[in-house]
């Protein structure tokens, strides 16, 4: 069943706030599958004045981030819960990152990420960040979530 999220759910499933929080909505999740989510890029975001003031680009570790973002949500969705103040969602690995094109101010970051395996808690997934239907970065993210 696939079903959409707006901004208050997604901050009952992911414990990042301003300035860090990188997703805007979910368009579609399907849990044990997929999640299809986006950021809104505003001149207003506060990497911008100092991360190529002439020429605004999104750092492309924040790009991979609002992936693992995504599959953040995605994990909680399959498990059928809820972060809680008892465990930390981590994101612990990387491969194959890929960077395509530049984000900007204006554009609309699609970020479409999918199961690849879940094994005894640990989780990879395959995500892609999009813009204009333009492949902007992908990667294979792996995350774990843990009991403080």
């Amino acid at each position: 069943m696939s079903t959409a999220m707006d901004i208050h759910e997604v901050l009952e499933h992911l414990p990042h706030r301003y300035p860090f929080l990188l997703i805007d909505r979910v368009l579609e999740v399907v849990p044990n599958e997929s999640i299809v989510a986006l950021k809104n890029v505003s001149m207003n975001e506060p990497f911008f004045p100092g991360h190529y003031p002439h020429h605004p680009v999104m750092p492309g570790v924040l790009v991979i981030e609002a992936m693992a973002q995504a599959a953040a949500i995605l994990s909680f969705k399959t498990m059928g819960t809820l972060p809680s103040d008892d465990s930390v969602y981590y994101f612990v690995g990387i491969d194959n990152a890929r960077f395509k094109r530049p984000v900007g101010p204006g554009d609309q970051l699609i970020l479409k990420v999918s199961i690849g395996m879940n094994r005894r808690g640990m989780w990879k997934f395959n995500g892609k960040a999009e813009v204009d239907g333009q492949v902007a970065a992908e990667a294979e993210l792996i995350c774990t979530l843990r009991t403080k």
